[in-house]
């Protein structure tokens, strides 16, 4: 039996499937060839499938390479639930006794998720060397390219630990990757051999639309009368935790629903419980910074709103391909209000070790700064940049958010068909604008006529208990 077809008997016997999802069996077909993949697939394709299935093919452990904590815990709870016990997560939640448990028996777990901060630590490191890894995966791939340089610099090095664990085969997973992020993410990793799987990121379910206001009054007014007319379930992103926690106040005040804000601020177990009230519809309404959402596979959100712009389009298409991944009619909204790109320039230069923060490192490393610009600015100094070089990147980095800044004002502003602007970016002609597709000659776009009023179908949105719908939101 050839390979592919024992992934196809695999599939249909132990995840329930008839077929594969289109860019499912390309990157499977590619990873037999041999070579390392970078495959970009829209939100809710079932990317996990691939390495999951993998897992079987060659019988041999799969290294998983994840950002979240909550997304490692998800996916482990998805796995166990499907009845594979063989699986692990190794990360900042683990406490000493349980860490050190995992590594003395690691070799016995098919999957093991890890963030990239523990995989950079000499221990776990070690241990894994010993592994005979069948795949090494890099979900959410785009986090290199995004979060490496001014974040969470162990992306960065993800390279170097592909080369020390004897360059096992590497599977790159992202939704979203604009041609430079992709050239990124190569570059970074110093991978030669790499098969691109690149599948469409439209997703025509989704209508596009932006509404601009003169001040935030009038843009909490044009919220709110947006979110008594839509169907729920839905996302509020905002860029501040304040504001989330101050709207889904006053949304609770308002009115019969239930809502809830996430971000960083809470406790882990918070929002561990909020995320899966939000799962089993307990609650209607998310009020989130974009801390909430990577790896959420609820197929039936109706709407996601930005009450602040991101910085970046990258972002914005990860977080609207959160709706509609049931495919049916869903909607995406930018709210934009005079004087919000201040917002996002000063996340911007908040997230930038300014000149005056890397003179005074490296005059005296013990020097009172910030955290998170002292952490940088240690991973740097380790990795042997001089204070001119240390300086270089960083100016290059604001050089690059200043440009994908511009591109999300350049998306609020657009006079055109706002769909074809934001594929182009990453690439993907359109020319097939309808009154379906976006604000662009439809302004005034009514709710009921593309099926987002509620009220109707009421019950259309509610998931049954069969293990095929089962199977399906999982994957």
């Amino acid at each position: 039996m050839n390979g592919m077809n024992l992934a196809t008997k695999i599939l249909n016997n132990r995840f329930g499937f008839d077929e594969f999802k289109s860019g499912q069996s390309e990157t499977i077909q590619a990873l037999l060839s041999g070579s390392d993949v970078l495959s970009i697939m829209p939100t809710g394709s079932g990317k996990s499938l691939i390495y999951q299935l993998y897992g079987y093919l060659v019988n041999q452990p799969v290294v998983i390479v994840s950002p979240l904590i909550s997304l490692m815990g998800d996916q482990v709870d998805r796995m166990n639930f499907m009845g594979e016990k063989r699986v692990c997560a190794l990360n900042s939640m683990n406490d000493w006794k349980q860490r050190r448990g995992l590594l003395q028996h690691l070799d016995q777990f098919r999957y093991i998720f890890v963030s990239p901060e523990l995989l950079s630590s000499p221990d776990v490191l070690k241990r894994m060397k010993k592994l005979n890894i069948g795949l090494f995966v890099i979900d959410e791939a785009h986090c290199i390219s995004k979060w490496g340089l001014d974040f969470r610099p162990e992306y960065l090095d993800l390279g170097r630990e592909i080369r020390a664990l004897g360059h096992p085969q590497t599977l790159m997973l992202t939704a979203t990757a604009s041609g430079r992020v992709q050239n990124d993410i190569i570059s970074h990793l110093q991978l030669t051999n790499v098969k691109k799987i690149i599948e469409n990121i439209d997703r025509p379910n989704i209508f596009l639309a932006a509404h601009q206001s003169s001040n935030d009054e009038d843009k909490q007014e044009e919220l709110f009368r947006l979110i008594n007319k839509l169907k729920y379930p839905g996302i509020i992103y905002f860029s501040s935790r304040d504001k989330a926690d101050e709207i889904a106040e006053k949304i609770r005040a308002d009115g019969n629903v239930k809502v809830a804000s996430y971000h960083a601020g809470l406790s882990n177990d918070d929002r561990y419980r909020i995320q899966h009230q939000f799962m089993d519809n307990e609650l209607q309404i998310i009020c989130a910074t974009s801390a909430f959402g990577m790896g959420i596979d609820k197929n039936d959100i109706r709407f996601v709103i930005h009450y602040h712009m991101p910085t970046d389009m990258e972002s914005y298409v990860q977080e609207i391909g959160r709706a509609g991944r049931d495919g049916k009619e869903s909607i995406a909204i930018m709210l934009y209000s005079t004087g919000d790109e201040q917002i996002a320039q000063s996340l911007i230069a908040s997230s930038i070790p300014s000149d005056q923060q890397i003179n005074s490192f490296f005059d005296d490393p013990k020097v009172k700064i910030s955290e998170q610009p002292k952490r940088l600015l240690q991973f740097y100094m380790n990795h042997d940049y001089s204070r001119e070089e240390t300086k270089k990147v960083f100016a290059v980095v604001a050089m690059n958010k200043d440009q994908s800044l511009r591109q999300v004002i350049s998306y609020i502003n657009n006079v055109g068909c706002r769909r074809k602007y934001l594929l182009s970016l990453f690439d993907v002609s359109f020319n097939d604008h309808d009154d379906t597709c976006c604000d662009f000659g439809n302004e005034k776009f009514d709710l009921d006529s593309l099926h987002l009023l509620r009220g109707r179908n009421k019950n259309t949105s509610k998931i049954k208990n069969d293990w095929h719908n089962i199977l399906a939101r999982l994957f």
